[in-house]
């Protein structure tokens, strides 16, 4: 599946046919004042996949999983539905190997060390998919729930790592080559201060507006590439610090098509900025679907009958 994003990403940078769309919704809240931090659809295309995509989710903070939906897959010349499928592992997923990308495109070759900010699911989808691109050996574990942090240094995504649970954020960047920061945090954390050269950021957290994890200060010390630069701007995380299209480097596919640089020395230091694009639903979706059709896996129904 890694292979297939990759060649999405590519895909949409340089032969887009539409620009990625994620239209949000106001769930209204519950009368404890808990539930959804709101609805979203993504409405997925990109050139190659013979299939459009739709994603109806939403964020519930709090909640296990955090992020509840579905994927529906369609057939591009007949509009005919293909498969329905849960979007809350998918998402991870293909958040997870977007993260992994962007790290081997930009991040040392020689990156050991992880810092993972946010003990949650995307937590360890991202350092599950970095392993497949760099010899991860050690991780600093930080959540503001310290029993989350716990869990994850007993999770099986561990094995094999010398796995370190920190008590602050300081301690946290010790010695890390990557620093995954995915979180809800609406005011940013991570400065020009405590980044050190050659230090690669993965930033999942910034995915809607009033998000923002990295300032601004940090960001302009940065090769900073994005997934999308209209939405990274809109709600990623160069809006969230407040800056525009400027502060952007390139699009993460046209770093892999090799239309522009990535890293350029063992100093630099760099960030990923991932919103989350539709485009990357429906490459996993179809992958998911073409192996499930392949070893005969799923439930089949007619939705007309």
């Amino acid at each position: 599946m890694l292979t297939a994003l990759r060649d999405a990403f590519v895909a949409y940078s340089t032969g887009r046919t539409i620009d990625a769309m994620r239209i949000p919704l106001t769930l209204p809240p519950r009368e404890s004042g808990a539930g959804s931090s709101g609805m979203l659809l993504a409405p997925g295309l990109v050139p190659g996949i013979p299939a459009y995509s739709i994603k109806v989710h939403a964020k519930f903070p709090g909640q296990d999983p955090a992020i509840r939906g579905v994927l529906v897959l369609h057939d591009l010349a007949t509009g005919a539905v293909l498969a329905l499928i849960e979007s809350s592992h998918l998402t991870a997923l293909r958040t997870g190997l977007a993260g992994a990308l962007g790290a081997d495109a930009l991040a040392r070759r020689d990156a050991r060390t992880v810092a993972i900010i946010g003990a949650g699911a995307q937590g360890r989808s991202q350092l599950a998919a970095l392993r497949l691109v760099r010899p991860i050996t050690a991780v600093n574990v930080l959540d503001t729930v310290s029993s989350a942090a716990r869990s994850f240094a007993h999770d099986p995504v561990c094995d094999g790592l010398a796995v370190r649970v920190v008590d602050s954020l300081d301690e946290a960047l010790v010695g890390a080559d990557v620093v995954v920061t995915s979180t809800w945090a609406q005011e940013p954390f991570l400065f020009r201060r405590h980044l050190q050269p050659g230090m690669h950021l993965t930033n999942v957290g910034a995915d809607q507006p009033g998000r923002c994890e990295i300032s601004a200060d940090a960001l302009q010390a940065a090769v900073v590439v994005v997934d999308d630069r209209r939405l990274a701007v809109e709600m990623g995380v160069i809006g969230g610090a407040g800056l525009d299209d400027k502060a952007i480097h390139a699009e993460l596919g046209e770093v892999l098509a090799g239309l522009r640089p990535g890293r350029s020395g063992p100093d630099d230091i760099t960030v990923f900025g991932s919103v989350g694009l539709a485009f990357q639903d429906l490459a996993a979706g179809w992958r998911a679907y073409t192996l499930a059709r392949e070893r005969g896996i799923g439930r089949s129904v007619r939705l007309l009958d």
